[in-house]
Formats: structure tokens, sequence, C-alpha cells
């Protein structure tokens, strides 16, 4: 029997979908066990019927294998993919009593253009590789090419060396010549040119030892000059300034032990006056102690006395400065009632302490003004 398998959009490992028709070549087997396995299956059943189990077999397998397998894969090597379905599904159908004779890919192929594009890149690289060969092809005879060039080039250059070369060796030849021509000049020139340098020297030389003697001389006349204006200036300057000098420094001394004897003159009166007036000051200091302590043992000696009388001493001091504000006042104005006792006894004492004050104190205090007025006022 023969079966035709179509497998159509199944996405290979890639995801790429095609469609795969594979041609198939199968048979009852004739062995007694697997006849007897194909009667069993197949017992009542048409030929058709056996074809699309098969078929279902045969298909579920195509199915399988293209979803691990790339495009390249199967397109690329179309036996190796058919002898794989072919292993992979001989198993199956054997069990049925089924014997696959072949199973070829009769056709692959896609609606995305994706095998066109495969088509395409080899191409791409077949045309790639072609100018590859022909680049390389032009490469090899142009470094050919070059080589021939370079050997002409070489050979050329060579020749051109050693033409040079031989230039070369003749111009150095000719500076050689020329050289020795120019040393032998130049001896020569040296030679007369030593000669006149070593007569100048002599005459140089003559010159020199002229000038010398000369110098001489007139460093002996310098001399003398020297001595002579060293002797003028002692005389003229150096001696009267040593002598003025000497007459300042005298007189500077004379004046400096002059305020020497000034200042220990004025020192000693200063000091004698000081020793005076602390003589003094003891003296009156001793004094006043001896009168107080003298002023003391009378008071001691007195008693009551004594104190009333320096109480009464000191009342003349103190009446006095008690009336001293009186003396700068003009009038005293004092207001009363007619009950009132103040002014009679204001003209009471009036009348009667200018004669006790006078009596203790010596003092006249009717000769105050205010007072005076106020008494006269009163007789």
């Amino acid at each position: 029997m023969t079966i035709l398998c179509r497998c159509e959009n199944i996405e290979t490992s890639e995801g790429v979908p095609l469609f795969v028709t594979g041609v198939a070549q199968v048979k009852i087997m004739t062995e007694k066990e697997l006849l007897a396995v194909a009667c069993e299956q197949f017992l009542g059943k048409n030929v058709q019927d056996i074809k699309n189990v098969v078929l279902q077999t045969l298909e579920g397998h195509l199915r399988s294998i293209l979803g691990t397998l790339t495009v390249e894969q199967i397109y690329q090597d179309r036996d190796q993919f058919a002898k794989l379905v072919r292993e992979v599904a001989a198993p199956d159908v054997g069990r049925m009593g089924i014997e696959i004779l072949s199973f070829t890919i009769k056709d692959v192929y896609d609606k995305v253009d994706y095998l066109s594009s495969l088509g395409k890149t080899q191409t791409a690289v077949v045309q790639r590789d072609a100018d590859i060969g022909v680049a390389e092809a032009e490469r090899d005879a142009g470094i050919r090419e070059a080589e021939c060039k370079k050997e002409m080039l070489d050979v050329k250059f060579m020749a051109d060396t050693k033409i040079a070369d031989s230039k070369r060796a003749f111009e150095l030849q000719k500076s050689a010549f020329s050289e020795e021509v120019n040393i032998k000049t130049a001896e020569a020139q040296l030679a007369y040119e030593l000669q006149g340098a070593r007569e100048q020297q002599k005459i140089r030389q003559e010159e020199i030892e002229i000038e010398i003697v000369q110098r001489k001389k007139q460093i002996a006349v310098e001399a003398q000059e020297i001595l002579r204006v060293d002797k003028e200036l002692i005389a003229t300057v150096r001696r009267p300034a040593e002598a003025e000098a000497h007459r300042i420094q005298q007189i500077a001394e004379g004046e400096k032990v002059k305020q020497v004897l000034l200042a220990q003159a004025e020192a000693e009166k200063i000091r004698k006056i000081g020793e005076a007036e602390a003589a003094v000051i003891e003296a009156m200091g001793k004094a006043e102690a001896e009168r107080m302590k003298l002023k003391a043992e009378a008071y001691q000696k007195y008693g009551d006395a004594a104190k009333m009388a320096l109480v009464l001493e000191t009342l003349p001091e103190i009446a006095a400065k008690i009336a001293a504000p009186l003396t700068k006042v003009d009038e005293i104005v004092i207001l009363s009632g007619d009950n009132s006792k103040v002014t009679s006894e204001v003209n009471r004492l009036l009348a009667e302490l200018p004669a006790s004050v006078h009596a203790l104190t010596g003092v006249d205090l009717t000769q105050i003004p205010l007072i005076k007025k106020a008494t006269s006022a009163q007789v």
C-alpha cells in the first residue's frame, strides 16, 4: 500500500511553520505471529481503513519529529529526516502487523519565504566566495607583478648604487687631493703668519719694556708727590686739628668736672637742709610731746577744774563760729499771735545772752549788727 502523508503548518524547533509531504510504502507482514496480529487489528476492515490507521500513525510521528528539528536539518538532509521518521514509527506500526518498506520526503515548503531566504543566503555565500576568489586571484596577480617590479627595481638600484659608489670614490679621491693641496697651502701661510707674529711679538716686547721703565719712573715721582702732600696735610690740617681737638677735650673735661662738683655741692646742700628740717621737726615734735605731757599731767593733777578751764578756753572759738553766720544776717522777722510768748522770750534772750557770752568767753555779741539792731529796737 502507498500512503501519502501531509503535515501542514507544523512549527519546527525554531518556530518556522512548514508544509511537509512524505510517501510511505507499507505492507501486511507475512510472519505467522505478526500476520495474526494484523488480522486481529484489521479483520473486517477494507484497505482504505488500514491506510487511514497507518496514515494517522505516520503523521503523528512526523509532526513530533518536525518539532525537534530545524528547517536547515529538514531541508538539507531529507534522507536522514526520512530515516528518523521510519525508525520512530516502525515499532508502532509493527505492533499492528504492518511493515514500513520505505519512507521518503516528497516535498518541503513554507509560506513565509524562509526556504527561499536560505537559497538567497546560499547564493550570496556562493557569490561572495566567487568575489573573494576573483579578489584573491587579482591580489596574487598584483603581488606577482609587484614582485617582478621589485626585482627590476632591485637590479636598477644595484646598478645605480655601483654608479654612485664609483662617483663617490672619485669625489673622495678628488677631495683628498684638494685637502692635501689646501693643507700644504695652509701650512705655508701659517708658517708665514707665525714668523710675522714672532717679529711682532719681539717688537711688542721691546715696547712693553720701555713702558715698564716709564711706568717705574712715573710711580717713583708719584710716590714722592704723595709724601710731599702727606707732609703738607700733616702741617696744615692734622696738627691744627689735633690741637683743636685737644683744646676741646680739655674744655669738655673741665666742664664735666665743674658739673660734677656743682651736683655734689647741690646734693650736699639738699642733704644739709633735709637734716636741718628733720632736726627742727624732731625738736618741734619733742616740744609738742612735752607740752602735751605737761598738759596731761596738769589735767590729771587739777581734775575737773582743769577740764572746765579747757572748755572755757575753747568757748570763745565756739562762740565766734556760732556768731559768724549772724554777722551776715541783716534782719530777722518773728511772727506770733496775741497770746504768744515767743516775742517776749526772744527779747529776753537778746537782752541776757550778750552779757552771758561776754562774761564767759570775752566775745561782745552786741557788736554784731543784727544783735545790735535788735537790742536797740528793744530799748
